[in-house]
């Protein structure tokens, strides 16, 4: 796609499915954000995560639990920086018709997020295993990723659809 157009249709550009994209890249910020304040606890720079009183929540023991620097000889902060970028990238990715004229790219955009579904899902179970509390600010971002991966279905299904019918299509054409 010609980048000027590109331009145009992602920030002009009028269509449920283009508007369910900027709910998720903006829930993929949200989550950014908060793996932002994570990491830089994790790392010291802040000594404190102020949380909410809300029982069974206590995001300093959690975000300062060994299970959190278990992955990669990391915390898993930045790494959940980095997911969530690639969330956004992947729904900012093409124009506002790209479900059928590039289906492969929603339906990628709609397995990541499944995945961090998933993911954030195993992870807050494992915050509760290991400490008997959550860390608020990754309950928001796995929120976020549910809230995602509603937004994410429609586009997903047109996307399948679309790629379905090229593949009908394409067996009518060649007298398959």
């Amino acid at each position: 796609m010609d980048p000027q157009q590109l331009s145009q249709e992602l920030r002009e550009g009028e269509s449920p499915d283009l508007d369910r994209r900027r709910w998720i890249m903006g829930l993929s910020m949200v989550g950014a954000t908060m793996a932002q304040i994570v990491t830089l606890y994790q790392t010291g720079v802040l000594k404190e995560l102020p949380d909410l009183p809300i029982p069974f929540v206590d995001s300093d023991r959690v975000d300062a639990a060994p299970y959190a620097y278990s992955r990669l000889n990391t915390p898993d902060g930045p790494l959940m920086l980095i997911n969530y970028g690639i969330t956004a990238w992947l729904a900012s990715t093409g124009g506002q018709n790209r479900a059928k004229e590039n289906p492969l790219v929603p339906i990628a955009m709609g397995v990541k997020i499944l995945f961090d579904a998933i993911t954030a899902a195993e992870l807050a179970r494992e915050e509760w295993s290991e400490n008997k509390a959550f860390c608020e600010y990754c309950q928001v971002a796995t929120l976020c990723s549910f809230a995602s991966l509603a937004l994410a279905a429609p586009e997903v299904m047109t996307a399948v659809q679309s790629l379905l019918g090229q593949s009908k299509d394409n067996e009518a054409l060649s007298g398959v």
